[in-house]
């Protein structure tokens, strides 16, 4: 009991110095036995002393995951068991309070109690929490909590936002494939279930055939079979079909309004005018690069003709073309010139065709098409050198000799 009663109060201590820490307080002008007190009771004091005047409704939610705080095993095994219930919580927000990014006490609170038990986790324990890992990584680096907790080193998976959308689209694509394989499913049936008469109708009927060319000495067409065999040159030919920048429906738009996505750290949601009626809603993965106010009211070039899909619960009919460099330190969107009017498509000189009604991603066209576009030494957007045009000019970026997706 006693040893429980002493990891009891080392953890509202730590508990205590990390709200200090949260509300920038020192805690010397506390009792040095302020967290021999409830929590509850101590979380008050800090309170009034950090002159926040939380709404009630806030407030409540605090003494919530105070209580989950508060009764927190120290046994490990059942300390996996309430994590696991903590990232299955954090799977569709950022942060255990609000719809926003913003940390609250509650976060605060929740991570010094179980900042030893994540730390102390395997790799493989790891792999099975991966909304817990996310939110573990947004706390510690949004709120500076000094040399009272260590950092805990997480591995981040790269953000690869194409392959996101293609993914998006896939299934979306898989669900109208299992309709139409489910069709024909049915329809296979239907002819299993023709009388054996009618087969061997139709068995006779080739016999005879088969022995009346067998008497003319009839030979295989060879004009048709010429044409089931494509030469090289058409195939080639086909072949650019399938890398061809006009299959996508690329167009000028302008940003209207941007805000964050309510559960990906790394996205934005955006609603674009293109020159259509209704404002079309994409999501980027432009966070880490730019704020929702710098992108307001900015032109943009993006691939409308992409599959519509969700990403991460947000609808999303759109990507918007961006410059990055060699270590994706550098991104931004691609710039269309002044002049260049919303929903006017993009072309390239010498590139004819029209352009798909809707991406196909099983084709996986994006990922054969997106490696052939770059930015010159001058910062022209280009597909394999041949520049963006519009109406104005050509679109641009800041990044010379950037990939472009």
């Amino acid at each position: 009991m006693a040893a429980n009663g002493s990891t009891s109060l080392d953890r509202k201590q730590l508990i205590a110095s990390a709200l200090c820490k949260h509300f920038s307080l020192d805690p010397k002008t506390f009792p040095e036995n302020i967290a021999e007190d409830e929590i509850t009771s101590f979380y008050t004091t800090i309170l009034k002393s950090a002159k926040n005047d939380a709404s009630v409704e806030v407030q409540d939610g605090v003494l919530q995951w105070i209580r989950y705080a508060d009764g927190f095993p120290t046994d490990p095994q059942a300390c996996f068991e309430v994590l696991k219930g903590l990232n299955d919580t954090l799977a569709d927000v950022s942060v255990l309070l609000g719809n926003g990014f913003t940390p609250s006490e509650a976060d605060v609170i929740v991570f010094a109690v179980v900042h030893s038990s994540v730390i102390g986790l395997s790799n493989s324990d790891r792999q099975k929490l991966p909304h817990l890992l996310r939110w573990v990584d947004h706390i510690q680096n949004k709120v500076d909590f000094g040399d009272l907790l260590k950092k805990i080193v997480i591995e981040k998976v790269p953000f690869d936002f194409l392959v996101m959308v293609c993914i998006a689209g896939a299934k979306s694509a898989d669900k109208v494939e299992i309709d139409s394989n489910a069709k024909k499913t049915v329809q296979s049936a239907k002819s299993a279930d023709k009388p054996e008469a009618d087969l061997n109708t139709k068995k006779s009927d080739a016999e005879i055939k088969a022995t009346e060319d067998k008497k003319t000495d009839k030979k295989p067409d060879k004009k048709a079979t010429q044409e089931k065999k494509k030469s090289p040159e058409t195939e080639a030919v086909e072949k650019d079909k399938e890398l061809s920048v006009s299959l996508l429906n690329i167009q000028v738009g302008l940003i209207r309004k941007a805000w964050k996505h309510p559960s990906a750290d790394s996205l934005l949601v955006e609603e674009i005018d293109v020159g259509d009626a209704k404002l079309r809603q994409v999501v980027s993965g432009l966070a880490k690069y730019c704020s929702p106010e710098e992108l307001t009211n900015r032109k943009v070039v993006l691939i409308t003709n992409v599959k519509p899909g969700k990403l991460r619960d947000v609808a999303s009919e759109g990507l918007v073309l961006c410059a990055s460099n060699e270590d994706h330190t550098l991104v931004e969107p691609l710039l269309p010139p002044e002049g260049a009017k919303p929903g006017e498509r993009v072309s390239f000189s010498g590139v004819d065709g029209k352009p798909e009604d809707v991406l196909n991603p099983k084709k996986k066209q994006l990922e054969k098409i997106t490696p052939h576009l770059f930015t010159d030494d001058k910062g022209v957007a280009t597909f394999k050198g041949i520049p963006f045009m519009t109406s104005a000019g050509p679109c641009t970026s800041s990044i010379p000799k950037a990939s472009i997706k």
